[in-house]
């Protein structure tokens, strides 16, 4: 496939999933937009993944490129019906896209929590082989507050009700972060609207243990990213371009 990788922060790439991508022989194309860097013509590509950053959807007086981004995942998931896959920012921004609504949360939710599939999700064949509760690494100080009109919750906590969620038959969001890396709590840190809303939530002391509570669980978020990403290709393989 051609994946097409719209990112907002250079150290919000793809991450793991960007290296099954690669070993399986996919072709990725990446677009910077806070860079500058141009949306391309989307009719040449199969897959587009949207990752996180550390701006809001509804942002645009500040990062104008976000109307051209919603305008373009509107078009690539309602008009053309392609495959899509959305972390963090990017889920919201699917959701934003198509009608649904996105709200600051009253307290960040940032480290380690849990989740739980929905009935649609343990019905969705993404989840397959999927626990029904997991944990992930959470980084997010936005959510999906309103879903666009038929979106389905597959994911849920406490703290965001919509953790994951789809829309038609293969436009997919994740709230939490699959695709992290030894580096990811490091260099995500360093940025300072994440490091406030990591200081917000989990205080300066803990903050600063963040990255020795992930270093365990690192292995079975790999295993999972790659589950997901194995279910999603057999979804949506049949159905590219």
């Amino acid at each position: 496939m051609r994946i097409l990788v719209f990112q907002h922060l250079a150290v919000e790439h793809p991450g793991s999933f960007g290296d099954f991508w690669r070993r399986d022989g996919h072709e990725l194309k990446t677009v910077e937009l806070d860079e500058g860097e141009s949306i391309p013509d989307l009719d040449g590509f199969d897959l587009l993944a949207v990752m996180g950053g550390p701006m809001d959807t509804w942002q645009e007086d500040i990062h104008s490129w976000l109307t051209a981004e919603k305008a373009a995942i509107r078009r690539w998931v309602k008009d053309m019906g392609r495959p899509y896959l959305g972390i963090c920012l990017g889920h919201q921004l699917l959701a934003d896209a198509l009608g649904g609504k996105v709200s600051l949360m009253a307290r960040p939710e940032v480290g380690l929590a849990k989740v739980e599939l929905t009935k649609a999700g343990r019905e969705d064949r993404l989840f397959h082989g999927v626990d029904g509760v997991f944990e992930t690494l959470q980084w997010h100080g936005a959510e999906v507050s309103v879903l666009p009109e038929h979106g389905e919750i597959l994911a849920t906590n406490a703290a965001c009700p919509v953790q994951a969620m789809k829309w038609g038959r293969h436009a997919y969001g994740f709230q939490y972060h699959m695709e992290i890396t030894d580096r990811t709590v490091a260099d995500w840190k360093v940025i300072p609207e994440y490091c406030a809303s990591l200081e917000t939530a989990l205080g300066a002391e803990r903050a600063e243990r963040l990255a020795g509570e992930v270093a365990p669980h690192l292995s079975a978020f790999q295993r999972a990213a790659e589950q997901i990403n194995d279910n999603f290709i057999a979804v949506v393989g049949r159905q590219t371009v």
